[in-house]
């Protein structure tokens, strides 16, 4: 009976719930800078120091220019002369 209550979702529209791995690693992410995970602890998995690297990044557009170092009006410098 409480299977019929919840409405059916086109296959496209339906979300996997997230994986603990995800949940943790968006928790350390939000409270740890990744070098002090890193410092801190011995052995990290392979995996599990991608979804951590993953969720520190940063999410809005603000936060990402704001971090950048990309900078548009920038020129190279000029070549060193030989001699």
């Amino acid at each position: 009976a409480a299977a019929a209550a919840l409405p059916l979702l086109p296959l496209d529209k339906m979300q996997s719930p997230e994986s603990l791995l995800d949940i943790a690693a968006r928790r350390v992410a939000e409270k740890w800078p990744f070098q002090r995970v890193e410092e801190h602890f011995e052995r990290i998995p392979e995996p599990v120091q991608r979804r951590i690297v993953y969720w520190s990044f940063p999410r809005s557009e603000r936060e990402i220019c704001m971090y950048s170092s990309f900078n548009m009006g920038a020129q190279e410098p000029p070549a060193a002369a030989d001699g």
